[in-house]
C-alpha cells in the first residue's frame, strides 16, 4: 500500500508540488481546475475555442486566473463562491427572488440548472434586497437581456462572484485591461513573504478572509485570557481549561521561503473564538499581506526607470522594507564505497584550524552559527583508491614503518554568494534505524536562513500587473520630494500606464495617498470601487490635490521639476525572482572533459552560455575580435587561453588562437564513424596530424582552419583506418577500479593511446620531460605529453565483414539492385544470396530463404551454384563490382524502360553509382572489416567525488564489441559451424 501511495503522488499527471511561495499561492494552489491529465485533454489538441471563456463558467471559474503560456485557458481557479456538488460538478450560489424581493434564501445551481432561469447582477437591487428599476438586465441561457424586474428568478450574492481568490484581491480590477488582470493575480502569487509585512492602505475586503481560509495565521477555538506569550508558544486560559497554541518558527516552505509566525497578543488580552492571535508568512494583524505600501511618483527620471526599470530609494535598502527570509537546505552524505567507508568527522585533512572551530565533535556545524561563502558545514573524509605510492611516499613509508591512510577531504561548504545562519540541522544514520539506501551510512541536512535586502536586478510589481525590475538605487537624499519635504520611494515610468491600460494603479494611488493622510484603510471590492468623483471628494478632504498630482523638487539640486507629478501610496511586492540568486560570474573554473568548453550552470561555476542568436548579434555590429575570443580562448581552445594569459601579464592585446577543441572532437567522431575527412588548400591535401599538433613546429600548428580552402568528406578504407591507428585493441578492459590506471592491451592501453600522465610510462620507469619520445623497453609506452590520449586512435580486427548500419538500408540495396528487407535479412544470417548460379535456373542476386536453399540444394546437388549469406558475401559481390559496366548497363535499361515507377528506380540507382565513380569511393567500403576506437580522452573513465567511478556510454559499446568478436574468433579458431 505505501508502495502504491507514493508511486500516486510521484508519478500521477495530477500530482504537483505544493506552491509555498505565499499564503495566497498555496490556497490558490488548493482551488486549481486542469482540463489536462488523465480523461482529460492533450495540450497540443486543444483549440481556441476550449480555452476561450464560456458563460457557463460564470460564478464558476474565474474568467482572469489563467497561466500565460501554453497552459492558457486549460489550468484555471475556481470562482471564489463556487462549490463541488457530490457528482463532482461546480455550483455557484444565488440569492431566490420571492414576490419581486431578494430573500436571503440562497440556491446552489449547476450551469445545466442554471440555463433555465433569468438571473439579474447583484447591484441590481438595493440593500432591502427591492430592484431599482422595474427593467433589469439579466442573464439567461447565455444571452445579456433586458427583462421585466418581476420575471427574475434569482440575484447574484455579490459583484465578485465570477472572481477567484487572487483575482478579487485586485482594487479597482474593473479599471485595469483583462491581460494586466491576469498578471496581476499571477503575480501576487509569485510575492516572497517580507521581514516586515504592513496590510495595504488599499484593500477589497477579502484580505483577513484569506488570511483566515489559508491556515498559516493562528486563530483561537475557545473565549478565554491570554497568561502567556513567548516567541513559541501563547497560552489562553478558557471557562473550563488551558489551551497552549504553538508557534511554527522559521520553517522551509517548498520554495525557500520562510514560514514563520509572531504572536500579535499581549498578556492580559481578552480574546474570543476566531480571533487572529498570530500571524503568519505574509500576514499582518490577520490581514493577508504581501507587500508593503510606498510612496511612487510617476516621472522620467535620467533613463534609469526606461522600459518597466524601476528607480528606488536607498531607504527601502536600509530600512528593510523588501527585505525578506530565505531557508536553503544542503545535505550531505556518508556512503560505503569499495575504497572504504566515508565519514563525517572533525578531523578533516589539509584543513586549517580556524575553518574547523565551528564544528563539534561530530563535525557538524553549530546550531546559531553564522556562516559565509566557502566555510565547513559539515566535515566529511572520503578513503581514496590505492595507487602507485610516488618515491617521496615510500621514503616517508621506509622511515616511519607505516602507510598513511589515503583520505580526500569531501566537506560540505557553503557555496558561492550565500551568507546566514544555520538554524536547524537533522541527522539521519543506519544505527538509528532510519530509512536510508543501503550504501548510505550517515545523512546530515542544514537549514541556513539568508536575509535578502532589495538591490538592483529584482523585481517588484503592484496588485495591476505593473511589474519592473530595479534598476537603480538612489540615496534618499537626491530622490524627488514633495513641499513638506518628502522623499518619495519609487519612481515609475509614466508610459508605462497607457499602452498597458491599467488605470487601476493610478486610481490606488490616489486613494493610498488619501488613506495614508487619514490614517483610514480604504475598502474597495471589485466593481464597487469608488470611481473618480468620488476619489476627488476624498482629497479635498484629506487637504490634498484633487488632481492627485503635486510639484515635486530635485533632491540633488533642489530645483522645481516641470509641470506637475502625479503622486500617492501604492502597494508593492517583491517577487520570488531574485537577481542574487542568479548572478553569477567566472574566471577560471571546471572545464568539460570532452569538449574542453566552462561548464554551465551556477552551481557547477559555469560560465554565460553564449548562443547562436548572440553571435548573430555581434555578427550585426562587426565585433570580429570578441567573437573570435568568445568562441575560442573563452571556449574551447586550451592553449589560446594559456596564450591570453601570458599576453594579458606581458601588457600585449595579440592573442594567437588555435583550432578549437570541439572541432578536433568532430574530426575524431567522423573519423571513428568510418569517414574520412580530407583538408585542401590550393588543390593540395593538408595532413590532419599537422592541425592536431603532431608535426608542429615550436608547438604550433603547421597550418589552422582559417588557411583551409575547402573540406572533403568521403568512406574510409581498412587501410586508412589502420592508417590513423596506434595500435589493435584486443581487450575489453578499460582501468583498474583499485589502482585507476588502464589495462594493458584493453580500451585505455597506455601503450596505444600514450601515457595517462605527463611524461610519464606505465611501470615508472621514465618519469620526466627529458626522456621526450623514448618508449619504455618494459611497458612500451612512448614518453610524451598526455594530451596526445585526446588525439590517438585504435582499431578492432574483425572476426568477420560487418555492414556499416548508414549504408545497409540505403546506397547498398540501390547499388545492388535488391529489396530493403530482404538485403537485410541476408546480412542477418536469415537469407542467402546467390553469386553464382552455374547451370541452374536461378539467377546471380537472387534471395532464397532457408527452406528454398536447402530445396534447390536437394534439387541441383552440393556444389551446383553458390549462395552464401552475412556481409562477407556483400563484401565479395562489391569487391567484384565493375561501376563503370554497371553505370553502361543502366543507361541502356533506362533508355528502354517505359514504367515511371522503374524509371525513378533506375535513376536512383544510376546516381548512386555516378557518384561512387565522381568520388573515387569504392563500394566494399561500405562493408567494415576494422572498426576505429576513438581517443579515451573523448570517452573518459572518472572517478566522482564521492569514490564511485563512472564512465562514458561508448565504453560499454566498445566492450559489447570486442566481446563480441573475441568470442568470433575463438569459435573461428576452433572450427565450430
Amino acid at each position: 500500500v505505501r508502495a502504491a501511495v507514493n508511486d500516486f503522488f510521484s508519478r500521477a499527471e495530477l500530482s504537483q508540488y505544493l506552491d509555498q511561495t505565499n499564503p495566497l499561492a498555496e490556497l490558490t494552489h488548493k482551488r486549481r481546475l486542469s482540463a489536462l491529465g488523465p480523461g482529460g485533454l492533450r495540450r497540443i489538441q486543444a483549440k481556441e475555442e476550449t480555452r476561450d471563456v464560456h458563460y457557463t463558467h460564470y460564478g464558476r471559474i474565474c474568467p482572469i486566473e489563467t497561466p500565460e503560456g501554453e497552459n492558457i485557458g486549460l489550468i484555471t481557479s475556481l470562482a471564489t463562491y463556487a462549490r463541488i456538488n457530490k457528482f463532482g460538478f461546480l455550483e455557484t450560489p444565488y440569492r431566490k427572488v420571492v414576490t419581486g424581493k431578494a430573500s436571503q434564501e440562497l440556491v446552489y445551481l449547476d450551469a445545466r440548472e442554471e440555463d433555465e432561469f433569468y438571473i439579474a447582477g447583484a447591484d441590481s437591487i438595493d440593500k432591502e434586497g427591492s430592484f431599482l428599476s422595474s427593467q433589469v438586465i439579466a442573464r439567461y441561457r447565455g444571452e445579456i437581456v433586458s427583462v421585466p424586474s418581476k420575471r427574475i428568478d434569482y440575484i447574484d450574492v455579490s459583484p465578485q462572484q465570477m472572481l477567484s481568490v487572487s483575482t478579487s484581491l485586485i482594487p479597482f480590477l474593473e479599471n485595469n485591461d483583462a491581460n494586466r488582470a491576469l498578471m496581476g493575480s499571477n503575480m501576487q502569487r509569485q510575492a516572497v513573504p517580507l521581514e516586515n509585512p504592513e496590510q495595504p492602505f488599499v484593500q477589497t475586503g477579502m484580505e483577513g478572509k484569506v488570511a483566515a481560509d489559508s491556515g498559516s495565521a493562528i486563530r483561537v477555538k475557545r473565549e478565554g485570557r491570554v497568561i502567556l506569550v513567548d516567541a513559541n508558544q501563547i497560552r489562553i486560559k478558557t471557562k473550563s481549561s488551558t489551551e497552549k497554541y504553538k508557534l511554527s518558527k522559521f520553517k522551509r516552505s517548498n520554495q525557500k521561503t520562510c514560514l514563520n509566525q509572531r504572536p500579535i497578543v499581549s498578556q492580559g488580552d481578552r480574546v474570543k473564538k476566531g480571533d487572529f492571535i498570530a500571524d503568519g508568512a505574509a500576514i499582518c494583524q490577520g490581514k493577508l499581506s504581501l507587500g508593503r505600501n510606498v510612496l511612487v511618483a510617476f516621472m522620467p527620471w535620467e533613463g534609469y526607470n526606461f522600459e518597466d526599470a524601476i528607480l528606488i530609494s536607498e531607504k527601502l535598502v536600509k530600512e528593510d522594507v523588501f527585505t525578506s527570509i530565505h531557508i536553503e537546505e544542503f545535505q550531505v552524505e556518508a556512503k560505503e564505497l569499495s575504497s572504504g567507508v566515508e565519514k563525517i568527522t572533525a578531523q578533516v585533512p589539509d584543513v586549517e584550524k580556524s575553518s574547523l572551530q565551528n564544528l563539534d565533535n561530530e563535525g557538524i556545524v553549530k546550531i546559531g552559527t553564522r556562516v559565509e561563502s566557502g566555510d565547513i558545514l559539515v566535515g566529511k573524509v572520503t578513503p581514496q583508491a590505492e595507487i602507485e605510492p610516488t618515491a617521496k611516499e615510500r621514503l616517508l613509508a621506509d622511515i616511519f614503518g607505516e602507510k598513511a591512510e589515503k583520505a580526500k577531504n569531501n566537506s560540505l561548504t557553503l557555496p558561492h554568494g550565500i551568507k546566514g545562519k544555520v538554524i536547524m540541522v537533522r541527522v539521519f544514520s543506519q544505527e538509528n534505524k532510519d530509512d536510508l539506501p543501503a550504501d548510505v551510512k550517515k545523512k546530515v541536512k542544514l537549514y541556513v536562513a539568508i536575509r535578502r535586502k532589495i538591490r538592483v536586478g529584482d523585481k517588484i510589481c503592484g496588485r495591476h500587473g505593473n511589474k519592473g525590475i530595479v534598476a537603480k538605487v538612489l540615496p534618499e537624499e537626491d530622490m524627488p520630494y514633495l513641499s513638506d519635504g518628502t522623499p518619495v520611494q519609487v519612481v515609475l515610468n509614466p508610459l508605462g500606464v497607457p499602452s498597458r491600460m491599467n488605470i487601476g494603479q493610478i486610481l490606488e494611488m490616489h486613494l493610498g495617498w488619501v488613506a495614508k493622510t487619514l490614517n483610514t484603510p480604504m475598502i474597495c471590492p471589485a466593481f464597487e470601487g469608488p470611481k473618480a468623483k468620488q476619489i476627488r471628494a476624498l482629497l479635498k478632504e484629506a487637504h490634498l490635490p484633487e488632481s492627485g498630482k503635486t510639484v515635486l523638487y530635485d533632491g540633488r539640486t533642489g530645483r522645481v521639476f516641470d509641470g506637475k507629478v502625479a503622486v500617492g501610496y501604492m502597494y508593492m511586492m517583491r517577487l520570488i525572482q531574485i537577481a542574487s540568486e542568479k548572478i553569477q560570474a567566472r574566471s577560471t573554473g571546471p572545464y568539460s572533459l570532452i569538449t574542453q568548453q566552462p561548464l554551465g550552470g551556477k552551481s557547477r561555476q559555469g560560465g554565460q552560455r553564449f548562443g547562436e542568436m548572440e553571435v548573430w548579434a555581434l555578427e550585426g555590429y562587426g565585433a570580429a575580435y570578441i567573437l573570435q575570443e568568445m568562441l575560442t580562448g573563452k571556449s574551447d581552445d586550451p592553449q589560446g587561453r594559456t596564450e591570453i594569459r601570458k599576453q594579458i601579464i606581458k601588457g600585449k592585446n595579440l592573442f594567437d588562437t588555435q583550432t578549437p577543441e570541439s572541432f578536433k572532437v568532430l574530426v575524431k567522431e567522423l573519423q571513428s564513424l568510418g569517414l574520412n575527412l580530407e583538408f585542401w588548400k590550393n588543390q593540395k591535401k593538408l595532413p590532419i596530424e599537422a592541425m592536431e599538433g603532431k608535426e608542429a613546429i615550436k608547438g604550433k600548428p603547421l597550418w589552422k582552419l582559417s588557411n583551409i580552402d575547402r573540406i572533403s568528406i568521403r568512406l574510409a578504407s581498412p587501410e586508412q583506418m589502420r592508417e590513423w591507428s596506434y595500435g589493435e585493441v584486443r581487450k575489453a578492459d578499460t582501468i583498474n577500479y583499485r589502482t585507476l590506471k588502464p589495462e594493458r592491451g584493453g580500451l585505455f592501453c597506455e601503450e596505444i593511446f600514450g601515457p595517462s600522465r605527463n611524461y610519464q610510462c606505465s611501470c615508472g620507469k621514465y618519469t620526466r620531460m627529458e626522456h621526450k619520445g623514448v618508449r619504455c623497453e618494459n611497458c612500451g609506452v612512448e614518453i610524451i605529453s598526455s594530451k596526445v590520449r585526446r588525439q590517438r586512435m585504435g582499431h578492432i580486427e574483425l572476426a568477420s565483414p560487418v555492414a556499416h548500419i548508414w549504408y545497409a538500408r540505403s546506397y547498398l540495396p540501390l547499388l545492388l539492385g535488391l529489396n530493403k528487407k530482404e538485403l537485410e535479412r541476408v546480412i542477418c544470417f536469415i537469407s542467402y544470396l546467390v553469386i553464382d548460379a552455374g547451370q541452374t535456373s536461378l539467377k546471380k542476386l537472387q534471395i532464397l530463404d532457408e527452406k528454398k536453399y536447402q530445396e534447390h540444394k536437394e534439387e541441383y546437388g552440393e556444389g551446383s551454384f553458390q549462395a552464401g549469406s552475412g556481409a562477407e558475401v556483400i563484401l565479395s559481390i562489391l569487391e567484384k563490382m565493375d561501376l563503370q559496366h554497371s553505370k553502361d548497363e543502366l543507361e541502356k535499361e533506362l533508355l528502354q524502360e517505359k514504367s515511371k515507377d522503374k524509371r525513378l528506380k533506375l535513376i536512383r540507382r544510376l546516381q548512386v553509382v555516378k557518384n561512387f565513380l565522381h568520388s573515387g569511393n569504392k563500394p566494399e567500403w561500405m562493408i567494415l572489416k576494422v572498426v576505429p576506437v576513438i581517443p579515451p580522452g573523448l570517452r573518459p573513465v572518472v572517478q566522482l567525488g564521492s569514490g564511485v567511478v563512472s564512465s562514458s556510454g561508448l565504453n560499454n559499446l566498445y566492450q559489447a564489441v570486442i566481446n563480441t568478436n573475441n568470442q568470433l574468433k575463438h569459435l573461428l579458431k576452433t572450427g565450430a559451424s
